[in-house]
């Protein structure tokens, strides 16, 4: 059963593909990526209308069929893993983590499904259990820059909402002087984030770290403030 699943949601991404967009979206990453060539939006809907013949399966096959997806190494299919895992979010419960870590580490290799798990599946896990920001803290001292990148991206919903401020702060300590882009870009993001209800907070960790922290992460942090405040953050 699991296997048809997998099956048919391929043979429909395959079915949509087409080669202009293959070859359009490997300019977006530096890594190399494997993608049939469907467009977001596309890959989306066909994820959605396929949901429906699982969403009676108990969250356990569901997260095995999620699994699967993964393992395919395609673009399209992470894409629905990472919708399908989120559309259970009112069914998380604190074990589920584990499952969520080990995608992380396993399959994430590229910027677009760290984010896409992290910004939906893992941010909400962790504003539903907060105790979990410690395993967070905990994946920014990895030695996968996608844990890493995972570690700040994770946290932009709850960031948004308002939430989360003082580890948003320790967070970008741990990541502050890391020299992956991939890295610096998902920390400066954070803040960026984090800037919308808090501005003053981060504007002060920003001018408080500005002499040591990479460009990158600096010029993201500001990029919401009024140009006054990010005139000082980018004077040497």
């Amino acid at each position: 059963m699991n296997d048809n699943n997998v099956h048919k949601i391929t043979k429909t991404l395959i079915a949509s593909s087409d080669e202009k967009t293959r070859d359009s979206s490997q300019r977006f990453f530096k890594e190399t990526i494997r993608c049939h060539g469907v467009n977001s939006a596309v890959t989306g809907q066909i994820g959605k209308e396929l949901y429906q013949s699982v969403k009676h399966l108990p969250k356990t096959e569901v997260f095995g069929l999620c699994e699967q997806l993964w393992q395919t190494g395609y673009l399209e299919e992470a894409f629905i893993a990472c919708n399908w895992s989120y559309y259970l979010h009112r069914q998380y419960t604190p074990d589920d983590f584990r499952i969520f870590e080990k995608w992380v580490d396993r399959y994430v290799t590229n910027w677009a499904t760290c984010d896409t798990l992290c910004n939906h599946t893992v941010g909400t896990f962790v504003e539903m259990y907060p105790v979990y920001l410690q395993e967070l803290k905990r994946w920014a001292r990895s030695e996968n820059r996608w844990m890493k990148r995972a570690a700040a991206v994770s946290l932009i919903v709850p960031a948004r909402h308002s939430k989360f401020l003082p580890d948003i702060l320790e967070i970008a300590g741990i990541l502050l002087l890391d020299k992956d882009d991939m890295v610096q870009k998902g920390y400066g993001w954070m803040l960026k984030a984090a800037s919308q209800a808090h501005q003053q907070e981060v504007f002060d960790y920003v001018m408080r770290n500005k002499a040591i922290m990479p460009r990158t992460s600096l010029r993201y942090a500001i990029e919401k403030m009024p140009q006054e405040l990010r005139k000082q953050a980018m004077e040497k």
